[in-house]
């Protein structure tokens, strides 16, 4: 080794840093922007400023929030997360996108699959209808790329075949399966996600220009080393864990991410309410049952976590909770069961289905699975409880 600097280095460690600030500055401008108007696109491909708000309120849908100040700060706390891991900050937090770290190529997948699928099928909007047309930003693109890794042929397989696959499969189910029987659409939109996911999977290995799964990781550089002692699971780790779920279920899992979707979802509860939650005035109500959940999820589960690593303690506050909450308009009584059910049942039931897939499958697969089977089956079952009416 010569010992000479490179003369480029300081010139890319500024570039980069001030495209870091740029995006901050975007985001920033984004959430002030969404705050000041409703995402109301119709599915006309000539309303870009439409679009855009849509896929700023998409991006915090499968909390149930759907305002784009929520998915804004999400994205901004998920950059922050991941700036945190590079560079081994002492309170980086839960390490993004299924622990990979390859956040920047996950996210953008998703958020690009999410946008190919609106332009694909955004005429399901005509008139206002509503379609899970968000389901493609937590499904097959975010876990094709962490399944075979970054690159672009894989960031764009990944994205396209979620635009492709999920939309259809989810709308088919919730206007043919969810709306006959009564059930929430949650149940069809995660259904659409593990039928979609399934798909993409079986043809996924096929593809001559995708690389084999997983093994990515053996050949990419280690994770930087954080300058903390080793996490142990006390009261602190559970209420941390507790929080990173909220951003789980967009393959973000991180508390810095978390954090920030619910401040950007407060900012719309403080100055338009009317907008959150479908316009239902129940976040607070959504919110409250979600952080029950995923906290008694993680005190049951926290033997699995440390066992295993990862425990889908996640799953109910993205389905089971909301769906209960918004069915029996906020009531005490079915939120609470829910909530608690939810925490007992759905993770060993994602885990469950998750450990039965084939070998190249995503868990994530297993996971929406249990989000549609333990919300078709709980939901409708609550009516038994005393003084419980839809």
């Amino acid at each position: 080794m010569s010992g000479v600097a490179d003369p480029a280095r300081p010139r890319f460690r500024a570039a980069r840093r001030a495209l870091v600030t740029v995006v901050f500055a975007a985001l920033a401008g984004a959430t002030v922007w969404a705050l000041s108007g409703r995402a109301g696109w119709q599915g006309d491909h000539r309303d870009v400023p439409g679009l855009a708000r849509w896929v700023l309120a998409a991006t915090s849908e499968p909390q149930f929030y759907a305002v784009g100040s929520a998915g804004t700060l999400l994205l901004a706390g998920g950059l922050v997360g991941h700036l945190a891991h590079r560079r081994g900050w002492y309170l980086q937090g839960f390490v993004q996108a299924c622990g990979t770290g390859i956040w920047p190529w996950v996210a953008g997948a998703a958020l690009l699959s999410v946008v190919l699928g609106a332009l694909a099928w955004g005429t399901t909007l005509t008139g206002g209808a509503w379609q899970p047309l968000f389901a493609p930003l937590v499904s097959v693109a975010p876990a094709v790329v962490a399944l075979y890794g970054p690159g672009l042929r894989v960031f764009l397989t990944g994205a396209v075949s979620g635009a492709l696959l999920v939309p259809p499969a989810a709308i088919g189910l919730v206007t043919w399966v969810c709306t006959p029987l009564g059930l929430p659409p949650v149940v069809g939109a995660t259904g659409g996600m593990a039928l979609a996911g399934t798909a993409a999977f079986l043809v996924c290995p096929r593809l001559r220009w995708m690389p084999a799964p997983w093994t990515w990781r053996s050949v990419t550089p280690a994770v930087p080393a954080a300058r903390r002692r080793p996490a142990g699971q006390g009261p602190v780790w559970v209420l941390r864990r507790a929080l990173a779920d909220l951003s789980e279920a967009q393959f973000f899992g991180n508390e810095w991410a978390s954090a920030a979707l619910v401040i950007g979802a407060l900012l719309t509860y403080a100055t338009s309410p009317e907008s959150l939650s479908y316009g239902s005035g129940r976040f607070v109500t959504i919110l409250s049952g979600q952080l029950l959940t995923v906290v008694t999820g993680v005190v049951v589960w926290r033997r699995r976590w440390r066992t295993a690593g990862f425990y889908p303690t996640f799953v109910p506050a993205v389905s089971l909770v909301p769906a209960a909450v918004l069915t029996y308009h906020g009531a005490l009584v079915p939120t609470v069961v829910a909530a608690l059910a939810g925490a007992l049942v759905a993770p060993p039931t994602a885990a469950a289905i998750s450990g039965r897939l084939p070998a190249g499958f995503h868990p994530f697969v297993g996971n929406v699975a249990a989000m549609s089977i333990c919300t078709a089956l709980i939901v409708p079952s609550l009516t038994v409880l005393p003084g419980v009416q839809k």
